[in-house]
């Protein structure tokens, strides 16, 4: 198998107010937010133009589940597909079904500790406008 992660795809977190959290990112450190967050552009080894999200969630964000926790990593991954099988074989808990969209396909699954991890195999081309 190929590797399985290839960097951070996005940090989300839990926050009481997340316009007031992003009006704060940007106006301290310069972060270039949205109605989603911020994305950081970067590219990989291979010269390709690569994103990372950041992004802040409502507390009462229903997304994060079953995971009691105020965080979620976002990991980048190739062939999402064939991992997923694999994690499976390992014994790994997969959440739901994968999804397919213009932007790529996400998987998640539980980590050892109980926080959920979400797995997404990019089309970072989709976020070019």
């Amino acid at each position: 198998m190929k590797k399985r992660v290839t960097g951070i795809g996005g940090l989300f977190f839990k926050t009481k107010d997340p316009k007031a959290t992003k009006d704060w990112y940007q106006k301290h450190l310069g972060f270039n937010t949205d109605d989603y967050g911020c994305t950081f552009w970067w590219k990989d080894e291979a010269g390709n133009k690569c994103s990372t999200q950041w992004s802040a969630f409502d507390q009462d964000t229903k997304y994060y589940e079953p995971s009691k926790k105020d965080f979620m990593f976002n990991y980048r991954v190739e062939n999402l597909e064939e991992l997923l099988k694999v994690l499976k074989e390992e014994g790994v808990t997969i959440i739901g079904e994968m999804e397919t969209y213009s932007y790529g396909k996400f998987g998640w699954i539980m980590d050892n500790d109980g926080n959920k991890i979400e797995l997404w195999e990019p089309i970072d081309s989709a976020f070019e406008k």
